[in-house]
């Protein structure tokens, strides 16, 4: 199998064959691309001279290369035309009738030495070389759309596969500008095997009515950096697709989280796709179409709400870096702050800190000195939660612990005045539990802010069954006023984002756990096949591995799920105390300060 790969057919000139097809003409390859249909095969030549039209108007290319390019892709509607191909990879229907007939008309068609790769994320490779007469040579080669922008690729080999035949195509990878990543033969292999899951239980939470589908889409592009919501995403994936990858998923690894939620099957058996139908989750302009359109379900300013409680004056309760930096919001906001800690020292702290931050930003251009002055002269240090008699909204920021809690918003029930708002910044604690500590849970709500305060977008505002309508309405306005994005979720584990971000993580720690990947390689298929900004692991030992697993507890314990117990991995470390960043060592090890 020591022969470049010169000559390679692309089977199924789709949106994803049309695109591994143009970067590998880009590449310098004769490129065979080959389907049934006539009228794919002239849009997937319309398709490589559109963008590289474009290409040459960006100044990528000159018009000669661009000429080369288009000469190096021919198609044909035989198979036979794949006979001199070095490499074919196919990119037909996720379906195992479909591509094990493939291979069989390889098999006849083809050199002995030529190499065969399926495109699937979803079917066994293994499986389909069975099938072949030299299943030392199949393998699979999983890249992501759009394939001419997208980074990553992986190389899926099976107990079949011959090593220069992963070697070879590793190569390949290399020479297109891809990022190669090795993994084993299971159903969704590292990126969509964990992308797949959350996008799974995010359907699962608009099924039941928990947020709206633009909401958990803003939650989770605003809460953790995503290019796109998970429903969005949902949509362009196409509806059917994720629901065949899942159910191949749940075949293999009998987890609930991969079962296919109910949705995915409605809307795929109603026609109703994504974006390639013109509506899934969403409704677009036209079949194809990447512009939302309104629909039934898109949200209306709503006629006769309650109005809110007039917001002057916020009280702040705790000394910590989260404590600082939403005082630190509401001051720039305009309102006046008291930041109240255990003692005077510990709340003027707090408030040095809000200056150090200020200062930065008024460095680097971001504020004035005078604005930075006046938002300071808003912010009162407080060594006592007495302060707090005369706010119209106390929000408090102290360790998250449900008993410390329950006391301090006993306190803050005795303190704050009749009608004052009292919101919890608790990420993972039942809500309703605060508000029962005190003699007024209609006034209690969740105001759950991102870290860092200053700069995260999301505000969580968790209403529980007793709190006013007025109340909601009132956070709903100051999350407006300082200039955050608020999504309304219920008073239940994990609200939006850590609902379905941990899950996320506690799988990625299982594919560690069981020796399937590698850390660097989960993070890098993460980052380059799924857009994300930190990797997993990276994320993990930011956030604390301990943080982390009370995270993990806490929804195992609301949703009972054995696909939510805790992986094994993340409680050893933890009760090593290698906790992430802040002990020098999680995941990864880091420098000491």
């Amino acid at each position: 199998m020591d022969i470049p790969l010169s000559t390679i057919a692309v089977v199924g000139l789709g949106t994803m064959g049309t695109g591994i097809a143009e970067v590998l003409a880009r590449a310098g390859r004769e490129v065979i691309g080959i389907d049934i249909s006539e009228a794919a095969a002239r849009q997937a030549v319309a398709a490589l001279e559109a963008s590289t039209a474009r290409a040459v108007q960006k100044g990528r290319i000159t018009e000669g290369e661009r000429h080369d390019v288009l000469a190096r892709f021919r198609t044909f509607s035989d198979l036979q035309a794949a006979a001199d191909a070095q490499l074919v990879i196919e990119v037909v229907p996720e379906s195992y009738e479909i591509k094990q007939q493939l291979f069989r008309e390889l098999d006849a068609i083809t050199s002995p030495t030529a190499i065969l790769a399926t495109g699937t994320n979803a079917l066994s490779v293994t499986r389909l070389a069975a099938e072949s007469q030299h299943p030392e040579r199949v393998l699979g080669l999983h890249f992501f759309n759009p394939a001419p922008a997208m980074k990553l690729v992986e190389v899926v080999s099976s107990v079949l596969t011959a090593p220069p035949a992963v070697a070879a195509v590793t190569e390949l990878a290399r020479e297109l500008g891809k990022e190669p990543v090795a993994v084993g033969d299971r159903p969704g292999f590292v990126a969509d095997g964990l992308l797949f899951g959350y996008l799974n239980q995010a359907a699962a939470m608009y099924e039941a009515s928990y947020a709206s589908r633009e909401d958990i889409d803003a939650a989770m592009k605003l809460g953790c950096g995503l290019p796109m919501g998970p429903l969005a995403l949902l949509d362009l994936i196409g509806v059917d697709t994720a629901r065949t990858v899942l159910e191949a998923m749940y075949s293999e690894s009998h987890d609930r989280l991969h079962a296919p939620a109910p949705i995915l099957k409605q809307l795929s058996g109603a026609g109703l796709t994504g974006r390639k139908s013109g509506r899934g989750f969403y409704t677009y302009a036209e079949p194809g179409s990447q512009t939302v359109v309104p629909d039934t379900k898109t949200p209306r300013e709503s006629t006769g709400a309650a109005a809110g409680r007039t917001v002057r004056s916020v009280g702040v309760a705790g000394s910590g870096t989260m404590a600082s930096g939403i005082a630190e919001v509401f001051a720039k906001a305009g309102y006046d702050v008291v930041l109240a800690a255990r003692s005077q020292e510990k709340a003027d702290t707090a408030k040095g800190r809000i200056a150090k931050s200020l200062e930065r930003s008024v460095t680097k251009g971001r504020l004035t000195a005078e604005a930075r002055d006046e938002t300071l002269a808003r912010i009162t240090a407080a060594g006592s939660l007495d302060s707090f008699d005369d706010v119209d909204l106390a929000v408090e920021a102290v360790a998250e612990d449900l008993a410390v809690k329950q006391q301090l918003f006993a306190t803050l029930d005795k303190v704050c005045k009749p009608g004052a708002v009292l919101a919890t910044t608790t990420s993972s604690l039942p809500v309703v539990a605060c508000a029962r500590a005190t003699s007024r849970p209609q006034d209690v709500i969740g105001m759950h802010f991102f870290n860092p305060a200053p700069a995260m977008k999301l505000v969580e505002v968790v209403r529980t069954v007793l709190t006013d309508d007025d109340v909601h309405a009132t956070v709903r306005e100051v999350c407006g006023k300082i200039r955050k994005h608020p999504v309304d979720c219920g008073d239940r584990a994990g609200f939006i984002v850590n609902a379905l971000l941990f899950p996320y993580l506690n799988n990625a720690i299982k594919m560690v756990g069981e020796h399937y990947a590698t850390l660097d390689d989960i993070d890098a298929a993460m980052k380059l096949g799924g857009g994300y900004p930190m990797g997993p692991f990276e994320l993990l030992d930011v956030v604390g591995l301990d943080v982390s697993l009370a995270i993990e507890k806490v929804l195992h314990s609301e949703f009972r799920d054995p696909g939510l117990a805790p992986a094994p991995l993340l409680e050893h470390l933890v009760a090593a105390g290698c906790l992430g960043r802040k002990t020098g060592r999680g995941f990864r090890e880091y420098a000491r300060r």
